[in-house]
């Protein structure tokens, strides 16, 4: 049969299960907030994933770095010195040469017409020069004749005055007669002089009027050496032993004064042409060493010039090459140049980064304990190297650090390394 229940055991029911309600509410807000005031835990990290590397103290080299190619030393550009025709390519690209070599042979009947004329017009000239030398030589004869023969006639009215003078004395010739042979032979010796005179005037118009004519045969032979060298000109010639290495023409090609026919270069003498980033450019100087990595060698060498300009973010540097060049070395091959700037003694060091700048503030993960922990710690940087970066606060000597990109790890300040 059924027992009816009482009151009191309905409310004390009740009261429990509302008592349970309760604990379980505040266990379940006690668990979430201490779960809240957990630290999270750090992420994880590959340990062969990551690049560590150790803080050293000693002697740092400072080098930059730059990709390059070598180049010949001594490069002859041909310009075309008159226009004309192709008419035959002697030797093509990648050919021995000489200096007298002849590369090609240009056309042009033009100038080779002109080049006649020239030689025409000098053979003329000169055969004025040489007619107009013998008849003013002819007239300088005549003068002289013409001035032998007054001197002739003075010397003999002089030794007649004299004798006239004498007889005078003697009372056998009239004084007048000696008066006359005084005043003729005076007369001759006044003509003369005036005869020397003419003589000269006429020497000194010699001489200039050949002078003027020489100045013409001498322009009319500058023409035509000029034209004489157009035209040899059209034979195209190396310039310098080496190799040729372009020539960008073609049979039948119209070239015109100036255009660039062919590239000769001496590749037996090169040196590296380096582009450095223009932040490492501003500490290269003139006579720094340097090597160039040819990729079959290692060429010492030091620096001789420093573009002045900057291209693309880059500065060029020539390296001259101090020692012998390594088999396959040819110009425009690709090599790898580093710089010496200078060492640093006695200073913190450790393996560049794959971030940060020199002299700059960066944070490294540093690793702390049995080497399963790394922390964020900010780092001061000094001097920078092609493989190394000075310390300046922030690290000791021995102590590790990643030098791996951690950009993804930007919001932790802890991670742990499996």
């Amino acid at each position: 049969m059924d027992v009816p229940r009482q009151a009191s055991d309905l409310r004390k029911r009740r009261i429990r299960r509302i008592s349970y309600a309760v604990a379980g509410v505040a266990a379940i807000l006690a668990v979430t907030l201490g779960v809240s005031r957990l630290k999270p835990a750090p992420p994880s990290v590959d340990r062969a994933a990551v690049w560590v590397d150790t803080v050293k103290q000693g002697t740092m080299l400072r080098q930059v770095r730059g990709l390059g190619t070598l180049v010949p030393v001594e490069i002859r550009w041909i310009p075309a010195a008159t226009e004309g025709r192709v008419e035959r390519i002697v030797v093509l690209p990648g050919s021995q040469v000489k200096a007298n070599t002849v590369l090609l042979q240009l056309s042009n009947p033009q100038l080779q017409q002109e080049e006649t004329d020239a030689r025409y017009q000098l053979q003329a000239a000169e055969a004025e020069y040489r007619q107009l030398q013998a008849s003013l030589h002819s007239a300088v004869l005549d003068q002289k004749a013409t001035a032998a023969a007054v001197s002739a006639d003075y010397r003999e009215a002089l030794a007649q005055s004299k004798s006239d003078a004498d007889l005078v004395q003697k009372g056998l010739v009239a004084r007048l007669d000696a008066d006359v042979s005084q005043q003729k032979a005076l007369g001759l010796q006044q003509r003369t002089e005036l005869e020397q005179q003419r003589i000269a005037a006429a020497q000194s118009s010699m001489a200039a009027q050949l002078a003027a004519q020489q100045a013409k045969v001498a322009q009319l032979r500058a023409q035509y050496e000029l034209k004489q060298s157009q035209v040899a000109d059209l034979q195209v010639k190396a310039g310098i032993d080496g190799v040729l290495q372009d020539l960008p023409l073609q049979v039948g090609q119209w070239v015109t004064s100036g255009t660039t026919m062919a590239k000769v270069a001496q590749p037996q003498q090169l040196k590296a042409q380096i582009k450095v980033a223009e932040t490492e450019a501003r500490d290269v100087q003139l006579g720094q060493p340097a090597s160039i990595d040819t990729h079959n060698g290692v060429i010492p060498g030091h620096v001789i010039r420093i573009d002045p300009a900057v291209q693309n973010g880059t500065v060029t540097v020539d390296v001259a090459l101090d020692g012998a060049l390594p088999s396959g070395a040819r110009p425009d091959l690709s090599v790898d140049g580093t710089i010496n700037i200078e060492t640093l003694s006695n200073v913190l060091y450790v393996g560049r980064p794959a971030f940060g700048q020199a002299d700059s503030t960066v944070t490294m993960f540093k690793l702390i304990g049995d080497g399963k922990e790394a922390v964020r710690v900010k780092v001061e940087l000094g001097k920078t190297s092609v493989n190394t970066v000075q310390i300046v606060r922030g690290l000791n000597v021995g102590d590790q650090v990643i030098l791996s990109d951690m950009s993804a790890q930007d919001g932790a300040d802890r991670i742990r390394l499996q």
